[in-house]
């Protein structure tokens, strides 16, 4: 009698070979059959018509903070994830001194977009070192697994405190300070190490990043961590001002430590042939054998705009100032009056505002050739007559005029305004790169910018989009899609227990209706801690989710059950 049995499903195993049908059983939280008939069990799942994959394996996350508190860990659980690798981009909460707490989450609102009072009011901050903030980790029950790796910037305030913050020139007594801590953190169970070496992540005041610029002795010295260790990933974005420069360090880290490691790879529109350059630095690094990885998007890094999220074309213009105090509704309200409209299109941004915004908020306030209408079908790859410019000249209308009404229409009326990933105005750079030799799919930034992006249904949309819907270019095959979150991603960290449905392994799996499969629509709501507002965006289509043996959402809803720990590494 088996634990557990997934009867009559198409097994998608994760490690893309072909699919096939057959049973699952699962008992004391393992694998024990996959494909045949298996005997009778004490709970069955029908699984006639849909797919079974592992659970998605989740490598690019920030739920370095909600972590602690909430044993949810939405949207991922909504979108098949039961495991979920935090302590990404060189932000986290350790290891922190008490005095040091508010430049952490300053520095996580600024560079993730996760409110400031959300994050002060969940934190209990009942740890200082990183092996204290695992073992705070471990205390609480959860639907899903959860990793983590030790952060750069708050490592290296640790350590230098506030010459850490003024980005000064770190010695060679803190550097030593930082591979001992590193050391200490890989021992405990941390997975890696990643740093930020981008101007484009900035505290909430607008400074940079306390690791942005820090020397290669300095990096050089705490990737000898990994060495001493033996094993970890140590991982980094960067703008690759001098890109032979950064590659020839990365060399020598990975080289002298035999650890591997990885940078983000996305195109981007100010210099379009910067992710092929990338892309061959990084196969001849492959070349001669050192294992340098590109971790890469699956859709374009969306900025979704509307009325009540952080930012919208109109956020910076005076007049529409005025409205943010409102509520939703009452600015909704507001907008649509005649009076109200005519005063801000008739404002204009400031003449300093490009001098002294972000790049990407001017980029907001004018560029109607890269923002689209999503519509109701959630469209991620629009073509170019959906865009707000092409939709003004087919009208006769200013552009201006018809993001406003489109917006002032509804709350849930959302321009999607595409950073990266949509240089061409299509996805076909993001199927080459997701096919490329040593990509790993990364990038849903599931638990940050809370106001602003709501990657975290990848998973969802590798499925829908890549395997089923999209109309655009060629698609790819489902076998291939679970893989590249399953059994890859699990793989390349160190996840041996998990991500392919084999006898033996971890009983992380998915039961999903796939012709059924929906992302559905965005939406603001402000459920975090006080009353913190975030994007969330939930799924149609999972029959039912298997965390450790254990169902953990069925039909969409949970059920109540909390199997999730922390994985330690090794």
């Amino acid at each position: 009698m088996h634990d557990l049995v997934v009867r009559g499903g198409t097994i998608v195993d994760g490690t893309g070979k072909p699919a096939y049908g057959g049973d699952v059983a699962i008992d004391g939280g393992i694998l024990t059959a996959v494909s045949g008939r298996a005997g009778p069990a004490r709970r069955e799942i029908d699984a006639s018509g849909a797919i079974v994959t592992p659970g998605f394996v989740d490598i690019h996350t920030h739920y370095d903070g909600q972590a602690t508190w909430d044993p949810l860990m939405s949207p991922s659980c909504w979108h098949g994830v039961t495991t979920a690798l935090f302590g990404n981009c060189g932000v986290g909460f350790a290891p922190v001194r008490p005095e040091h707490r508010g430049p952490l989450i300053e520095l996580m609102e600024g560079v993730e977009d996760i409110p400031g009072i959300t994050l002060a009011e969940g934190l209990k901050w009942d740890w200082e070192s990183f092996p204290e903030y695992l073992n705070a980790l471990d205390r609480l029950p959860r639907v899903m697994d959860v990793a983590a790796q030790i952060p750069h910037h708050p490592l290296r305030v640790y350590v230098m405190g506030e010459r850490g913050l003024r980005r000064e020139r770190a010695t060679a007594e803190d550097i030593a300070a930082m591979f001992r801590l590193t050391e200490e953190a890989l021992r405990a169970g941390a997975f890696g190490f990643t740093t930020s070496r981008t101007q484009s992540h900035r505290t909430v005041k607008g400074d940079l990043v306390p690791g942005q610029n820090a020397d290669v002795e300095e990096l050089l010295g705490i990737g000898r961590a990994f060495g001493r260790v033996g094993r970890g990933v140590f991982g980094m974005m960067s703008d690759f001002v001098d890109e032979t420069a950064e590659f020839a360090w990365l060399e020598r880290l990975v080289r002298e430590n035999g650890c591997p490691a990885w940078f983000l790879l996305t195109d981007h529109p100010s210099d379009p042939d910067r992710w092929r350059r990338l892309a061959e630095h990084m196969r001849q690094s492959r070349v001669k054998g050192l294992p340098i990885f590109a971790e890469v998007a699956g859709r374009p890094v969306g900025v979704l705009l509307a009325a009540n999220t952080s930012i919208n074309p109109f956020s910076m213009r005076p007049s529409y100032q005025a409205l943010l105090d409102m509520s939703p509704d009452d600015r909704l309200t507001e907008m649509r009056k005649p009076a109200t409209r005519a005063r801000i299109l008739a404002d204009a941004v400031p003449a300093s505002f490009r001098e002294t915004a972000a790049p990407l908020l001017w980029e907001i306030a004018t560029g109607w050739d890269r923002m689209y209408v999503m519509g109701e079908t959630l469209d991620y790859e629009p073509s170019p007559d959906k865009s707000v410019a092409a939709i003004a000249r087919a009208t006769n209308r200013l552009p201006d005029e018809v993001a406003y009404d489109y917006l002032a229409n509804s709350a849930e009326h959302f321009l999607f305004y595409p950073t990266t990933g949509y240089t061409q105005g299509d996805h076909d750079v993001i199927a080459e790169l997701l096919q490329a030799d040593g990509a790993i799919l990364g990038l849903g930034d599931a638990g940050a910018h809370c106001g602003m992006i709501v990657d975290a249904s990848l998973p969802t949309f590798m499925l829908t989009h890549w395997s089923r819907d999209r109309s655009r270019g060629p698609r790819l095959g489902l076998e291939q899609v679970v893989r590249m979150q399953t059994s890859a991603t699990a793989g390349f960290y160190g996840f041996h227990d998990r991500g392919a449905l084999k006898p033996g392994l971890r009983a992380d799996l998915n039961v999903i209706d796939l012709p059924s499969l929906t992302l559905e629509a965005p939406e603001v709501v402000h459920d975090l801690p006080a009353q913190g507002r975030r994007l969330i965006q939930k799924a149609r289509g999972y029959v039912a989710t298997v965390a450790g043996g254990v169902p953990t959402f069925e039909r969409g809803e949970h059920t109540g059950a909390l199997p999730g720990r922390l994985v330690r590494a090794a």
